[in-house]
């Protein structure tokens, strides 16, 4: 059974970091694009940033250009998401997905992640101003 657990969220002020987990068990993360989406309140999940197999091709919206890092620990099976200079706009449920059926850019796009039916728990960002 292939189980995602996200984890790290909390309440940080503006300017803040925070940086996320996403464990994996059942799978092996290396196999397999992985990324975070984020859904706010009262919108629609969007994705945050993807990162191929292949540890090479690294997607990430315009939002958290420079300011968002994903990373893969091979050792642990965990997908990270470093964030810093957080702003209240980036208050959001974060989740973690996985997928080897789709190419990157289809993947890490607002279509992808309206279709995708399933999701974890997420874990809760909250960036106060």
């Amino acid at each position: 059974e292939v189980q995602l657990v996200e984890s790290g969220g909390g309440l940080v002020q503006a300017g803040g970091s925070l940086r996320l987990s996403c464990t994996a068990s059942g799978i092996t993360l290396d196999d397999y694009d992985i990324g975070w989406f984020r859904q706010a309140p009262g919108k629609g999940r969007e994705p945050v940033s993807c990162l191929a197999a292949d540890a090479v091709r690294i997607y990430y919206s315009d939002f958290v250009k420079g300011r968002f890092t994903i990373s893969r620990d091979k050792a642990t099976n965990t997908l990270h998401l470093q964030m810093n200079s957080l702003t209240p706009d980036d208050t959001a449920v974060y989740y973690c997905a996985v997928d080897r059926d789709w190419a990157l850019p289809v993947m890490c796009s607002k279509g992808y992640a309206a279709l995708r039916n399933y999701w974890g728990q997420g874990t809760q960002v909250t960036v106060s101003s």
